[in-house]
């Protein structure tokens, strides 16, 4: 669910450290999801068990909010 997914992008802070137009953010540790346009398996990958800088989100987000994040991310870079 792309639209539940938004709300999940904002108050998990991922708007803090990405850059995603659909989202409003304009973070710059991690990487730009707007020129990345990363697979929905490979954001749903990230999302659990983080890397980098990014920290784990698996048991902080329900399966479902890691889903609809995914799916918003996903679908916010490659509606294009």
């Amino acid at each position: 669910n792309p639209t539940a997914g938004k709300a999940v992008f904002t108050s998990a802070g991922c708007s803090g450290c990405h850059t995603l137009k659909a989202a409003g953010a304009t973070g710059t540790v991690g990487p730009n999801l707007d020129n990345l346009k990363p697979a929905y398996d490979t954001i749903v990958h990230q999302v659990e068990v983080g890397g980098g800088p990014m920290p784990a989100f698996k048991g902080q987000l329900t399966d479902t909010q890691i889903h609809a994040v995914a799916a918003f991310v996903f679908t916010s870079t490659h509606s294009s």
